[in-house]
């Protein structure tokens, strides 16, 4: 049986004025796949997603999700899509309730069940004492828990995460990685973009490396392994953008901060 194709990218590129950020990115991604998606800053990565959402526009190549092209105007794949950014707007002065079921009912849930289930939720995730409490009280790893749970909600089948797990404490890391497990499990498909390589080695079904726009690598964790000299993930990140000058600008760092 044929592995079900939900995102296609055929030789994405963009370009901010002068400066090429994506030069020809071209990838599938198969249902149920939890896809570590790495690269140094400036590589292409939240552009890339950014794209694929709607939010960013003017770009070459094609972008296939659910087997449409979004190029063509109709945004009902939008339905199907969880988005957790990097950095997230929330409106402070409404409670956790008002909020999730206001993004709930954006995307198509009745208003009891909206709340039933973000209730449920945040009670799930050590954060159901604040649920009638205004988010400008919330600690950031209460609004980071918010935001996973608002990206959750309507129960997508796509799911972008971006630096997910800021502000979370062990325990909560521990959820968030046996939710995303159990998801794949049942057929979602999860694009991870982090910094924290060790997460990213341990979640992953597949990992892409993105470098200077273009993709470096792409297999699992262990034939990144066979195709490099470097162990650990870092170590092949490293290995593979041409960055080995950690130790001396750490010394050179210190050096500094000693100085009287």
């Amino acid at each position: 049986m044929k592995e079900e194709v939900i995102l296609e990218i055929t030789d994405l590129k963009k370009n901010y004025g002068s400066k090429s950020v994506l030069n020809g990115v071209s990838l599938q991604v198969k249902k149920g796949e939890i896809i570590g998606y790495i690269g140094p800053n400036g590589a292409g990565k939240s552009t890339t997603v950014k794209i694929i959402l709607g939010i960013e526009d003017k770009y070459f190549g094609e972008i296939k999700i659910f087997g449409q092209d979004i190029s063509d105007g109709n945004i009902e794949y939008k339905k199907k899509i969880g988005y957790v950014p990097e950095i997230a707007e929330v409106y402070d002065n409404l409670t956790g309730q008002e909020y999730l079921t206001f993004i709930g009912e954006l995307y198509g849930l009745d208003l009891d069940l909206a709340d039933y289930k973000a209730k449920s939720l945040m009670e799930l995730f050590g954060i159901g004492e604040v649920y009638y409490s205004r988010i400008a009280s919330y600690s950031k790893g209460m609004r980071q828990k918010l935001l996973i749970i608002s990206s959750l909600l309507h129960n997508p089948e796509l799911l972008f995460f971006d630096e997910p797990i800021n502000g979370l404490d062990a325990n909560s890391v521990m959820i968030f990685k046996e939710i995303m497990t159990q998801l794949s499990e049942q057929g979602k498909t999860i694009f991870y973009s982090s910094h924290i390589m060790d997460v990213v080695e341990k979640i992953s079904s597949r990992i892409i490396l993105l470098h200077d726009g273009k993709i470096a690598a792409d297999g699992t964790f262990e034939e990144l392994k066979r195709q490099n000299t470097k162990g650990s993930l870092e170590q092949i990140f490293n290995q593979l953008t041409g960055f080995n000058e950690h130790k001396e600008l750490g010394a050179k760092f210190v050096s500094v901060v000693r100085e009287m």
